[in-house]
């Protein structure tokens, strides 16, 4: 295996590890608690969870250059879900699409290829989007992780190892 691919696959690793991690917040989640916002200026819970759990699918769009009626398709299909087993299995499967695109591109693709988001002025390359999309995720969970405790969720860092 070229050191390329070795490097990519330990980033999906890394990925994979923050959806397992995000899951097991995810299931801590009560139904009353969906509607938590910690300020005015913030999403609620269920906002930033269906974000956390969607971005993987969100992420990939943008890389592969979708425009706004796959990104109404994609939000859309969870707006209302609030089962958490349910969001752990739709997050695992967004995820899987990520890791799948980012495997079937060649090393020449994921070092050169670069493709531009519909909000951006200049693209980037896939292996970079892979980088940003791990910081993506790493950071909503950590949002997902001070929520939790902020409602009072008797957790600490070991959660997410």
């Amino acid at each position: 295996m070229s050191e390329v691919f070795s490097i990519r696959d330990h980033l999906l690793h890394e990925f994979e590890h923050g959806v397992m991690t995000s899951q097991r917040l995810i299931r801590l989640i009560k139904p009353e608690q969906w509607s938590y916002r910690p300020q005015n200026n913030m999403r609620t819970l269920q906002e930033l969870a269906h974000h956390l759990v969607m971005l993987p699918a969100t992420d990939l769009a943008i890389m592969q250059e979708k425009q706004g009626p796959a990104f109404e398709r994609i939000e859309g299909d969870i707006r209302s879900v609030t089962d958490c087993e349910q969001l752990c299995e739709l997050m695992q499967t967004s995820f899987e699409a990520f890791r799948n695109h980012m495997l079937m591109l060649s090393e020449q693709d994921l070092l050169n290829l670069s493709t531009k988001a519909f909000y951006a002025e200049h693209g980037s390359l896939q292996i970079r989007w892979l980088i940003e999309t791990l910081t993506h995720l790493f950071h909503h969970r950590a949002q997902l992780f001070n929520y939790l405790k902020q409602l009072g969720h008797d957790i600490n860092m070991f959660i997410l190892y």
